[in-house]
């Protein structure tokens, strides 16, 4: 089976094509660039640039797959959650593709796709825990398998990644800021007193970063000097006067902080499920290194397989929808072209049908998922 993937939730336009045997081809356009004059995604100018650069980019990986439109099973586009705008414009692209050349649509929740994405490189263990830590969303999973996900704990206020990118703009860091935010922290020890993890005196599985980022920001306020007068990377920091190694401690604490809150919730979600098998990371902030560390601890010390993406399947990309989708498909899920988009804040419904079993190849009643 042939799949084409559409990712167009936020501020990346991407395009893949996967099959069985894995990823076939994928073109991805960022805006990241453009966005960082504004310090952050303005909606508008990011559903423009989907809309003038997804037909190229889909040309492109059909041409770099070597496929034509009449040879592609199935589309999976990210219906949400996302900006409205932005997701309007993939999913219409996604719709009319699937209305000209009769291939099967799916729609892919962008959140559940990020968790399926380590399985690109190695087949996926179940039942696991996933943790999704992203720039909207923290968020605790038990999967049953590609197609069974249920949520144990979620974002109250900031997420984890939303805290990164806050506290590297007060920093005046270009955005995306996190990353610096961890190039830095790699360079210090934490001190584990200097701030407090977030939201864990508790018996519960959501997360709240909220205070956290207060306290960081708070601190950065009371020594002006961690903080460059002019917008910078950390390679510019001691021509503006700033104390790197004392910034580099307050981001290496900072870190710590994340990570370990991340650890404790973790732990504490495998405790009440004593049949996982597997640790899933993923999601933008899984690509930092004080968050992989700690997951790998605790994988290591609860005898689970632990599953890390690649660096570029952690940031918003088409090939984990491609894949999210083709594992539908096969399983056969199906969308209408009544398929709505899913503005961030809003549940994404498993509304898609299920109406053929490819193992048996018997038909079923349409009916909805069950998940």
């Amino acid at each position: 089976m042939l799949c084409l993937g559409i990712e167009s939730s936020c501020d990346e336009t991407a395009v893949a094509l996967v099959s069985e045997q894995g990823l076939l081809a994928e073109r991805l356009a960022s805006q990241a660039g453009m966005h960082a004059l504004f310090g952050g995604v303005v909606p508008e100018i990011a559903a423009r640039e989907h809309l003038s650069v997804l037909p190229v980019l889909c040309r492109e990986a059909l041409a770099a797959a070597g496929a034509a439109p009449s040879e592609v099973d199935g589309v999976a586009v990210a219906r949400g959650p996302g900006l409205l705008g932005s997701l309007l414009v993939g999913l219409s692209f996604a719709k009319g593709f699937c209305l000209g050349t009769g291939a099967a649509l799916i729609g892919v929740n962008h959140l559940q796709a990020h968790l399926l994405a380590p399985g690109l490189e190695r087949e996926l263990v179940f039942p696991a825990l996933g943790l999704l830590v992203s720039g909207g969303h923290t968020h605790l999973y038990r999967l049953d398998s590609a197609t069974e996900f249920t949520l144990l704990g979620r974002t109250l206020d900031d997420a984890a990644g939303e805290a990164f990118d806050k506290v590297a703009k007060r920093l005046n860091f270009p955005y995306p800021g996190g990353r610096f935010v961890d190039e830095l922290a790699r360079e210090a020890e934490p001190d584990h007193g200097l701030f407090p993890r977030a939201y864990i005196d508790n018996d519960n599985l959501d997360f709240s970063f909220s205070g956290l980022k207060t306290a960081v920001v708070s601190h950065l306020d009371a020594h002006p000097g961690l903080r460059a007068a002019r917008m910078t990377g950390p390679e510019g920091l001691t021509a503006q006067g700033v104390d790197r190694s004392a910034l580099a401690r307050v981001c290496a604490s900072f870190n710590w902080a994340v990570a370990d809150t991340l650890r404790i919730k973790a732990e504490r979600a495998l405790e009440r499920q004593r049949d996982l098998r597997a640790l899933i990371l993923a999601g933008g902030v899984a690509a930092n290194t004080g968050v992989r560390a700690a997951m790998a601890d605790l994988a290591r010390q609860r005898g689970l397989e632990l599953f890390l993406p690649d660096f570029g399947l952690c940031t918003d990309n088409a090939a984990m929808v491609a894949h999210a989708g083709l594992l539908a498909l096969s399983a056969g899920y199906r969308h209408g072209l009544d398929l709505e988009a899913v503005p961030r804040g809003r549940p994404v419904p498993s509304d898609w049908r299920r109406d053929v079993v490819p193992a048996q190849g018997g038909l079923l009643d349409s009916r909805p998922a069950t998940n």
